[in-house]
């Protein structure tokens, strides 16, 4: 079954000359359907915070992390604190969570980066304890990585079973654990290297995205149709020159430009091009939930307008 369009922002602050309560309002107004942050250590604003602040000051806007890293919080901390951001938001949240995968956020935190085996169980571990929470009456827990003695899980959430989760992933791995328990699955390059890096750039080119789309439906089996497969465009460019970008990241990912052209972490062209590629994408992969960032690219202006032409479609 084909999902309908739409639409996410990802930003890491307040967009230029814009308040963070005027960039929430903005991206409602332009008819995005999420305001989403990244969980990094780096040049960003706090997602918790500024996740609170944005449901406060819309009334339909989605909020969200893509996506909260598990090592970061203990999970009945995150647990808490996401039912709580639910009640603000009056069930306006998406939970997106990950293992952990950037190098330099652990490294900078004096924490250890262990082995993406090890990362990839941990975060399992959690989503169970964090349902757990969200479930009436108290519970123990007994894992390799977390023990959970006696514990209550207040608040519950607003929605009832806690958002709509969103996992991310590039490798047969992580993306295996996605088909089976997410309800949103994030499409991304493989990041085992902890940075974005070569490998990371040949693994966004479209025959492994192909790959990666069949081991989600292998995985996904019955429940496939239900679930939204959604891509992060790396860089949207709304331009008439689409000959002329295309070249220069045809330079960049060292690929002939009608393959670059296709790779999902863009999204280049005016805007009747761009409609027509993300209409093309969605029947070759199924990308009906297509996030773009602020910082990402030029023109993004001019991208409600690719919005009223697909979203609900």
């Amino acid at each position: 079954m084909t999902q309908p369009f739409r639409f996410g922002l990802q930003v890491r602050g307040p967009i230029d000359e814009m308040s963070w309560a005027d960039t929430a309002r903005f991206a409602e107004q332009q008819g995005y359907s999420s305001l989403l942050i990244p969980d990094h250590f780096h040049d960003q604003w706090g997602p918790l915070t500024a996740l609170t602040a944005a449901a406060m000051v819309t009334t339909e806007l989605k909020v969200g992390a893509l996506v909260f890293g598990n090592d970061y919080r203990h999970p009945v901390v995150l647990a808490k604190e996401i039912a709580t951001l639910d009640h603000i938001a009056q069930g306006r949240v998406e939970f997106g969570i990950g293992a952990g995968w950037m190098r330099t956020d652990y490294d900078q935190a004096g924490m250890t980066y262990d082995r993406p085996g090890v990362r990839i169980e941990r975060m399992l571990e959690s989503l169970q304890i964090i349902k757990r929470c969200w479930a009436e009456g108290s519970f123990d827990f007994d894992g390799e990585h977390y023990s959970i003695a006696g514990y209550d899980g207040h608040p519950m959430p607003y929605t009832p079973g806690g958002p709509p989760v969103i996992i991310g992933g590039g490798g047969p791995r992580m993306l295996g654990v996605a088909a089976e328990h997410a309800d949103i699955i994030g499409i991304t390059a493989n990041l085992r290297a902890g940075e974005v890096g070569t490998d990371a750039i040949d693994d966004s080119m479209p025959d492994a995205y192909d790959a990666k789309l069949a081991r989600v439906r292998e995985v996904a089996g019955a429940r496939a149709d239900d679930l939204e497969i959604s891509s992060l465009a790396m860089n949207a460019s709304i331009t008439d020159d689409r000959d002329g970008a295309l070249s220069f990241f045809s330079d960049i990912f060292s690929a002939p430009k009608e393959v670059v052209a296709q790779s999902p972490a863009l999204i280049v062209g005016s805007v009747g091009q761009i409609v027509e590629t993300l209409q093309e994408r969605r029947e070759r992969w199924g990308f009906n939930y297509v996030v773009v960032q602020q910082n990402g690219g030029q023109g993004l202006e001019q991208f409600n307008e690719v919005i009223a032409a697909l979203a609900g479609t």
